[in-house]
């Protein structure tokens, strides 16, 4: 299995193209110039010692360079030694609301980045679970399955955004079901679902389907972002305030009520996302005191790096390039 370390150094070769229209604006002005001087003959005769093949040959040399460079500096690489680790831990899918009302700020630096801290942390403190995630807002999605490679999930949690979510609602009952489906039929405990959302639309059939993945086993915990006594909700986009079809200001408010009937239908704890260290804390030993299952992981030790071999290329050849002259040698009499 083949990575680069950096990737992000390989936008560096979208340079390249931009380094060849300037070498053609370059030969393009040289022959306007040629033509301006106005006597081919003389022409010639002042650049019959200029090899033109050999100037486009220091550039590609110089562009190739330039190239194996900023591969070097991605610095390929390839697993080297895999190690299949056994764990004792649970199944926890993320529901993670991303709806606009997410965006508003009664809490800072808003709804959903204060979300996303939690799931981070809990990323620290679940090291021996696998973990999975959903969002929603009027629709949900598998954003990503359960797995145990926790930066694969932080990658997809911190890029969560309303965005992704074209319908707008909240619908809770959709995002448990979904959640469900990420867990192991066969299995009637071992799993939990964590729903963070504000809950501002009441969902009646969230408490129905609750009591469903209950009796199949799964614990759902709630966490409530937001307040109770609510905020506006800015439009990203125009930085003015939501309204209805009435015009007035839309107030999203926390909807706890909804939230505590969830997780006491599903064996699970509610909490209001205050402090986040004391909720990452309840909702860690909440999940430890559950019974554990067995969880392999392969994780891949050790990398072999290759940009040394890249790094040496390059250098060979922008040496190489200073050897070349672009004048013919003059013959010994």
């Amino acid at each position: 299995m083949f990575r680069f370390e950096h990737i992000e150094h390989l936008l560096l070769l979208l340079l390249i193209p931009v380094l060849v229209l300037l070498f053609l604006a370059v030969l393009r002005w040289k022959k306007n110039t040629s033509r301006k001087i106005g006597d081919e003959k003389l022409v010639a005769q002042l650049t019959k010692s200029f090899l033109p093949k050999r100037y486009l040959l220091r550039f590609i040399i110089l562009v190739t360079g330039f190239g194996l460079l900023v591969i070097a500096a991605a610095n390929l690489q390839s697993a080297t030694e895999v190690e299949k680790i056994n764990r004792q831990g649970i199944d926890v899918m993320i529901a993670l609301d991303v709806s606009r009302s997410m965006l508003s700020q009664d809490v800072k630096p808003s709804r959903l980045e204060k979300a996303k801290q939690l799931a981070n942390k809990l990323m620290d403190q679940l090291q021996n679970d696998r973990i999975g995630l959903v969002i929603f807002a009027g629709r949900a999605y598998m954003q990503m399955p359960l797995t145990a490679d926790h930066s694969a999930a932080r990658l997809y949690i911190n890029n969560a955004s309303p965005e992704a979510v074209p319908t707008q609602g909240t619908v809770v009952a959709e995002a448990l079901r979904i959640a469900n489906t990420g867990f192991n039929k066969k299995d009637k405990k071992y799993k939990a679902v964590l729903l963070i959302t504000d809950g501002e639309d009441h969902d009646e059939k969230a408490e129905k389907v609750a009591k469903e993945l209950a009796e199949n086993g799964v614990v759902i915990n709630t966490i409530g972002v937001g307040s109770t006594e609510g905020s506006v909700i800015i439009n990203p986009f125009t930085g003015e305030p939501k309204r209805d079809m009435q015009g007035n200001v839309v107030i999203s408010k926390l909807n706890e009520q909804e939230l505590m009937n969830i997780a006491h239908n599903a064996n699970g704890i509610y909490q209001q996302l205050n402090d986040i260290e004391t909720v990452a804390g309840k909702i860690q030993s909440q999940v430890s005191s559950m019974e554990q299952k067995a969880i392999s992981d392969n994780s891949t030790l050790n990398y072999r790096s290759f940009f040394q071999w890249f790094l040496a290329l390059a250098l060979i050849g922008l040496m190489g390039e200073l050897f070349i002259s672009e004048k013919r040698t003059a013959k010994k009499a």
